[in-house]
């Protein structure tokens, strides 16, 4: 396998449990999904059926009870702490819900921390923040703080955040969740974009209409992988169809 069929993210037989008293309760079983650069993949199912938790250990956010994962080639299980929260900031970006600005910094200080962070220089974080929040065209809104900007435009910002430094993954939690349908489908438009300038999208949604913007559909129940879908014209969904 060359460098470039190698996936963003591979994931192996993963597994998580959890023992709440006598109790063992599976959220993920026995996972197996690959995403590679350049592809949108929308993960759906019901409330409880996985989603998040699949999305959590994608990221290392949380380890798995079993299986392996790779991001961008780089198996995860035997990283350290260090190591593991160094590859969440330069490998990987997030795109939650309720956005996870911090209120006390302007976009561009949001969108330059996690290069702050790795160690960048103050110019190089601010430039490629610059270029991030352009991306998304929130350039003028610069120095907003987010209790200044609408609930489209904080999501924006997020999504700079996840791309700044040219991250190989990016994974989205239900990001238009509290957005109005023309934000919303704006949000997934600039996630599209990001995947089809070479990146490996992973969203969770509960809406076939957002899922129409993926290569490939993958759904989830009980914590497994029960059906998957790839469309030539995920767009046809808008329109009522196999979802």
């Amino acid at each position: 396998m060359t460098l470039d069929e190698r996936p963003a993210l591979a994931m192996r037989g993963v597994t998580k449990t959890y023992v709440d008293g006598e109790t063992t309760v599976t959220a993920l079983a026995d996972v197996t999904l690959d995403v590679f650069a350049g592809e949108m993949v929308a993960v759906m199912g019901t409330s409880g059926s996985g989603k998040s938790t699949l999305l959590a250990i994608a990221g290392a956010l949380l380890a798995p009870t079993d299986g392996e994962i790779e991001v961008d080639g780089r198996p995860l299980g035997k990283l350290s702490a260090r190591k593991l929260a160094q590859v969440r900031r330069e490998r990987v970006g997030f795109v939650f819900q309720d956005y996870n600005l911090l209120p006390t910094l302007t976009s561009l200080e949001n969108v330059a921390l996690p290069l702050d962070l790795g160690g960048a220089s103050s110019a190089t974080a601010r430039s490629e923040a610059r270029r991030a929040l352009a991306a998304v065209g929130l350039r003028e809104r610069a120095s907003s703080f987010p209790d200044e900007l609408s609930g489209g435009q904080r999501q924006r910002v997020a999504i700079a955040r996840a791309i700044v430094g040219r991250r190989r993954l990016l994974l989205a939690d239900e990001p238009t969740g509290a957005l109005d349908s023309v934000t919303g489908e704006a949000v997934l438009k600039g996630l599209r974009e990001r995947a089809d300038e070479g990146a490996a999208v992973v969203v969770v949604t509960h809406d076939a209409r957002h899922a129409a913007w993926a290569d490939r559909i993958v759904y989830l129940a009980d914590g497994r992988i029960v059906d998957e879908t790839r469309a030539s014209q995920p767009e046809s969904l808008l329109t009522g169809g196999t979802l």
